[in-house]
């Protein structure tokens, strides 16, 4: 029986239904295999010229198991195949595989969708493994292993409470530091908005001479969904002026110096990349990067949707046809006479494909009864982002007038949708503003003039959309990292959420400062972005990965950790990658994220209940205290949940118990919200959906049940 190797657990449902009873699949969870924890730093690997010797080991006890029962599975199956993700990550997986199983041919098998005609197609048309796609990813876990491992105990030897660098992480957080600091260093600028109010039934600004129109021009903010309108005059930069200004509006006649109107076709969006999706996610459905990537996990292993990590924008000719023939059949005014084409990413991995529905036709109706809330709204997206990105452009008639009163000059400016085209699916455009017919020459009655008066604004600091779209902007990091990263700079507490901004913390603002001066190259989003552009040329076999580690690490990161420790006082004496190499007991508690048993670390601190912490020494650097009042272990800021919540008079619409208060804490913010006061923990289902949270105007609101009465 041939075995099929797939790296989620949640897939193999479906593919069975598409392969039968006669194929054995089983799922590796992931990476099997990691680089060990020894040598010199403990990186796990040695530089030797321009050659890189790695040693890896099982990820945890967990992996160690998968891979002896993969091995046992191995030796009754007459054929192996290896179907992990469509990446250079996928790719790796089914090498590190393939190595532990001793499989000498392997046979890889890529599909973008799991849907039955693509994975019969891929497990009938298998293809070897991609060796430069495989020396990409090794490059990239050495790289970041080299960085991490080397450039951290520089932190440490400050002891500034500093957790890791990281070769994208570092770069990320110095984008939110660099513009808070820009925000704390800001000076605002007062300044006067001057206007006029025709009768005739639209409104005028100041616009200076020899000044371009640029001042009431649209701005384009496409990941928020829609288009935002800057309207105001050429700025006036005191009081006195824009006095004047209004005096002289109101002490002259207007009439039209000048008319101007034209069409103008606005070219459809792109269909989804990872970024794009992540930014709309955000904007629209109010989804960080992390949700947005769980959700779609779910939709691409239901085989709903093609493969979530990717930067291309192409679509298959297979699926353009079948949206042309949805259109022809369904919306004809909006059907193109030729298929529309999208510009490339230059770094696009040209066979991957934009984030699609895999079925155009599949009822609406049916997937909201089988998917859950937030899996459908972002299904929805998907699918009316995709199918606009093939319709006709909107064609937008633009209006502007010019009026004229003494020597002064006013500007107005119009614009109304005279055919929607892509925006009937995917609306990016603002809505209409409409000025009357007017003709040159023509005479305007003054209704009002007057001015407002404003102040320049800082920078706006980062959601995490918008910190999704610099890094993508920039270079730093691919579609596979977005999200972890932005998660990385939480957990590490070198950024916290609030409103749903982005602030560097103290630490974190302290943490890119002290990188600044030691690490300084790694902090330059180009510096970052080079790295990254060299391991597209490995993964396309143009650049050979050791000789390319070797020569960065000889050439600039070894002399560079040099000069930093040398500042600092020298590098601590019989550490190993800045720690003392002592066995350390094991306790009898595992981590929650690796399972391993956390390691006892003896403290003398006055603060703690017993005279150690527990601390996770396999990856994960998790650590837990005693909490004497919970008689737990517990990881730091982490929840103290009430024995039992104040009840309230609202009645639980599950089994009519009374509902309770229960505190929370949310992004830094202590929150309140009701439960059963008879719920009986994640255990029960009943009660899952019972969450009644505060809105705005005070009121208890559940997604499932809305507003409490």
């Amino acid at each position: 029986m041939p075995l099929l190797i797939v790296e989620s657990p949640n897939k193999i449902k479906k593919l069975r239904q598409i392969l039968g009873s006669g194929w054995l699949i089983k799922a590796s969870l992931g990476h099997v295999r990691e680089l060990a924890r020894d040598g010199e730093d403990n990186l796990g690997f040695s530089l030797n010229n321009d050659g890189v010797s790695c040693r890896f080991v099982p990820r945890n006890s967990k992996a160690a198991k998968i891979i002896k029962e993969l091995k046992t599975v191995a030796k009754n199956s007459n054929a192996i195949y290896f179907a992990s993700d469509p990446d250079r990550e996928g790719e790796t997986i089914a090498w590190h595989l393939a190595q532990e199983l001793g499989v000498k041919n392997p046979q890889r098998v890529v599909y973008q969708e799991i849907t039955e005609k693509a994975v019969k197609a891929a497990v009938k048309n298998p293809r070897p493994l991609n060796q430069p796609l495989v020396d990409a990813g090794l490059a990239r876990a050495c790289l970041d292993k080299l960085v991490g491992f080397r450039g951290s105990p520089l932190l440490w030897k400050q002891g500034k409470g500093g957790k890791s660098v990281g070769r994208v992480q570092s770069a990320a957080l110095h984008i939110l530091c660099h513009r808070e600091r820009e925000i704390l260093n800001f000076n605002p600028v007062d300044y006067w908005s001057v206007w006029v109010d025709y009768k005739e039934g639209f409104r005028a600004f100041y616009l200076k001479d020899k000044t371009s129109t640029k001042a009431t021009e649209n701005q384009t903010d496409d990941d928020a969904g829609r288009e935002t309108k800057t309207v105001e005059s050429s700025r006036v930069l005191s009081e006195a002026e824009a006095d004047r200004l209004v005096a002289i509006a109101r002490s002259n006649p207007h009439k039209v110096l000048q008319v101007e109107g034209k069409t103008v076709n606005r070219k459809p969006p792109a269909p989804f990349t990872t970024s794009t999706l992540q930014q709309a996610a955000g904007s629209r459905l109010k989804m960080n990067p992390e949700t947005t990537m769980k959700v779609a996990q779910h939709l691409y292993e239901q085989g709903l949707i093609t493969y979530m990590r990717t930067d291309s924008t192409a679509l298959s000719d297979e699926f353009c046809q079948s949206v042309r023939a949805w259109l022809q059949a369904k919306d004809p005014q909006n059907l193109p006479t030729k298929q529309v084409k999208h510009r490339k990413s230059k770094n696009a991995q040209e066979a991957h494909e934009a984030i699609r529905p895999t079925d155009i036709t599949r009822p609406s109706a049916q997937l909201k009864q089988e998917l859950d809330e937030q899996q459908f709204q972002l299904y929805l997206i998907i699918w009316m982002r995709s199918v606009a990105s093939l319709c006709k452009p909107a064609q937008l008639l633009q209006t502007k007038f010019i009026s004229q009163s003494g020597d002064v000059k006013w500007l107005a400016k119009g614009q109304v949708v005279q055919f929607k085209g892509y925006t009937k699916y995917w609306n990016n455009i603002s809505n209409d503003t409409v000025l009357p017919t007017v003709q040159q020459g023509q005479s305007l009655t003054l209704d009002k003039a007057g001015h407002d008066k404003k102040q320049t604004q800082p920078p706006p600091r980062y959601t995490e959309p918008k910190l999704v779209q610099a890094m993508e902007k920039k270079g730093i990091g691919r579609p596979s990292t977005y999200a972890p990263t932005v998660k990385t700079l939480k957990q590490r507490e070198y950024v916290k959420l609030s409103k749903g901004k982005l602030f560097p913390t103290p630490l974190g603002l302290e943490v890119d400062e002290f990188l600044a001066k030691m690490l300084p190259e790694l902090l330059q989003a180009e510096f970052t972005a080079q790295m990254e552009s060299t391991l597209d040329l490995i993964a396309t076999g143009k650049q050979d990965w050791q000789q390319y580690l070797t020569s960065w690490n000889r050439d600039y990161f070894d002399p560079t950790l040099s000069k930093a420790w040398e500042a600092l006082g020298g590098k601590p004496a019989n550490t190993n990658h800045g720690k003392t190499s002592v066995k350390r007991e094991k306790s009898d508690i595992c981590c929650p994220q690796c399972q391993e048993p956390l390691s006892k670390i003896p403290s003398q601190s006055k603060k703690l209940a017993v005279p150690y912490f527990l601390k996770c020494e396999t990856g994960c650097d998790l650590v837990m205290f005693f909490n004497k009042k919970l008689d737990k272990w517990v990881q730091p800021g982490e929840s103290k949940p009430t024995a039992q919540g104040k009840l309230t008079k609202f009645s639980c619409p599950v089994c009519s118990q009374p509902l309770a208060e229960y505190a929370y804490t949310k992004d830094g913010e202590n929150k309140v919200m009701l439960r059963c006061s008879k719920c009986k923990g994640l255990k029960d289902t009943r009660h899952k959906d019972v969450a009644f949270f505060k809105t705005k105007d005070n009121q208890w609101w559940s997604k499932k049940f809305g507003i409490l009465k």
